[in-house]
C-alpha cells in the first residue's frame, strides 16, 4: 500500500484553522465499515477502490475511503436531529489502474447535518473548502461546480417514463453507464439471441420467483466451483437482477432526447453563463427547472460572501462524483499542477442518504474534505 509522507505540523494547522469556528462535533468514525453498505451507497463503481478486510472469517468489511457514511451512521445512533462533526483522519483507496497515487492518505473535513437554507448551507461549506485548500500555499486553485439535482430536473423537462428517468438519473453517477444509455438510443435494441450469455443468464434466473433463482445461482456456483466474493449473497444477487430486468423492459430514449440530454452535458462555461445556457436549452420546458436556478442564484451569491473569488469558478454540467449518494450541489477544488483526477478539496449535498440508511431524519446533508497533503504546494499525488 502506497502511504502519503507526513505532512509539515505548519500546513497541516493552516488548512485545519477554517474549520476550528464551526463548532463542529469531533469524530473518529471506526476504520472498517461494512463492504456491502458501502456498494448500495457509494454504487458498484467504487468497488475498484476499495480496500477490503475480513477479521477471523466474518463478514467482508472495506476500509473506509472516506468520511461520510461513517459520520453519517454515527449521527443516526447518536439520535440527534441535527449536528455538525469534524474529523481528521486516515483514508484509505486503492488507486486506479495506470494512475500511481497514494492508497492510505490524510483527510480534514465536515459533514453539517441540518435544517434552514439549503443554497446558503452549500455556499457555506463550499467557501470553507476553498479557503482550507488554499492555505496550503497554492496559487494555481479553481474550483469546479455542478449539480446532480440540475440534471434530474432537466431529465425531469423530457417526460420520459418513470422507469427510464430513474435510470438516466442513477446513471449520472458512472459517465460509462450514462454514455452508453445515450449510443444505445441511435442504435437497433439486440434481440434475445444476440445478447451475451451473462445476459441469457440474468434472464433465465430473473423468470422464477426470487428464492428459487437464488437456490439455482447457489447450484451453479457449487457445480462450477466458485468462491462468491465481494459481500453480496445469491439473494441479492437475483433481487438486483430483477430490478435491472425491470428496467430493461422500460422503453429507450429516442434519438432526440438523447440529443437534448447530450447537449446539456455539454456546457460548461462560468457558472452564469453555464446556467443561462441550461435555461435556453431547457426553452419552453424551463419552468420546471426555475426553482434549481433561483437556489444557484442565491448559492453562487453566498459563495462569493465566503470568499471564492469569482473568476476562479466553473461550471460543468456533466461534473459528477465516484460517490453515488450525492443528490444535489458538487464541487471540487482544483490545482492546475496536479490536474482535474487529483482534487485538493471536494463536496456535496446527500440529503437521500439518511432515507437510505433507513433513518427519518428531517435535515439536509452538507459536506466537505481537503487533502492536506495536496493542499500542501510542495505535495503531490
Amino acid at each position: 500500500m502506497r502511504i502519503e509522507p507526513p505532512i509539515p505540523p505548519e500546513v497541516l494547522a493552516a488548512v485545519r484553522s477554517p474549520f476550528a469556528v464551526l463548532g463542529a462535533t469531533p469524530i473518529d468514525p471506526p476504520v472498517t465499515q461494512p463492504l456491502g453498505l458501502l456498494l448500495d451507497l457509494s454504487g458498484e463503481a467504487m468497488r475498484e477502490r476499495l480496500i477490503l478486510a475480513q477479521v477471523d472469517g466474518g463478514a467482508e468489511d472495506a476500509l473506509r475511503p472516506d468520511f461520510t457514511i461513517p459520520a453519517a451512521r454515527l449521527h443516526i445512533e447518536s439520535r440527534s436531529s441535527v449536528g455538525r462533526y469534524f474529523y481528521e483522519g486516515k483514508a484509505f483507496r486503492a488507486a486506479p489502474r495506470g494512475r500511481d497515487a497514494y492508497e492510505e492518505f490524510l483527510q480534514i473535513g465536515v459533514e453539517a447535518f441540518e435544517t434552514g437554507d439549503a443554497p446558503q448551507a452549500d455556499a457555506e461549506i463550499a467557501g470553507l473548502a476553498w479557503r482550507a485548500a488554499s492555505a496550503g500555499g497554492r496559487a494555481d486553485l479553481t474550483m469546479e461546480l455542478g449539480d446532480v439535482g440540475l440534471f434530474a430536473a432537466f431529465v425531469d423537462t423530457l417526460d420520459l417514463a418513470p422507469p427510464l428517468a430513474a435510470r438516466i438519473k442513477r446513471a449520472f453517477a458512472s459517465p460509462r453507464r450514462l454514455r452508453e444509455a445515450l449510443e444505445a438510443a441511435h442504435r437497433p435494441r439486440a434481440t434475445s439471441a444476440e445478447r451475451p450469455a451473462g445476459e441469457r443468464l440474468s434472464s433465465l434466473l430473473v423468470g422464477l420467483p426470487e428464492v428459487e433463482a437464488a437456490a439455482m445461482l447457489e447450484d451453479l456456483w457449487s457445480l462450477a466451483g466458485i468462491e462468491p466474493a465481494g459481500g453480496r449473497s445469491a439473494a441479492e444477487i437475483v433481487h438486483r437482477l430483477a430490478e435491472r430486468a425491470a428496467v430493461a423492459r422500460a422503453p429507450e430514449l429516442t434519438p432526440e432526447q438523447a440529443s437534448l440530454i447530450g447537449r446539456f452535458l455539454a456546457i460548461a462555461d462560468s457558472p452564469a453563463a453555464a446556467l443561462e445556457a441550461v435555461a435556453l436549452l431547457a426553452g419552453s420546458r424551463g419552468a420546471r427547472l426555475d426553482a434549481a436556478l433561483d437556489g444557484w442564484a442565491r448559492r453562487l451569491e453566498a459563495l462569493a460572501a465566503e470568499g471564492a473569488p469569482t473568476d476562479r469558478l466553473r461550471f460543468s454540467t456533466a461534473f459528477g462524483r465516484d460517490f453515488g449518494y450525492y443528490d444535489g450541489v458538487l464541487f471540487e477544488v482544483r490545482s492546475a499542477a496536479l490536474g482535474d483526477v487529483r482534487p485538493v478539496a471536494a463536496g456535496g449535498r446527500y440529503d437521500s442518504l439518511f432515507s437510505r440508511l433507513g433513518a427519518e431524519l428531517a435535515c439536509g446533508a452538507v459536506g466537505c474534505m481537503v487533502r492536506p497533503g495536496r493542499a500542501w504546494k510542495e505535495g503531490a499525488r
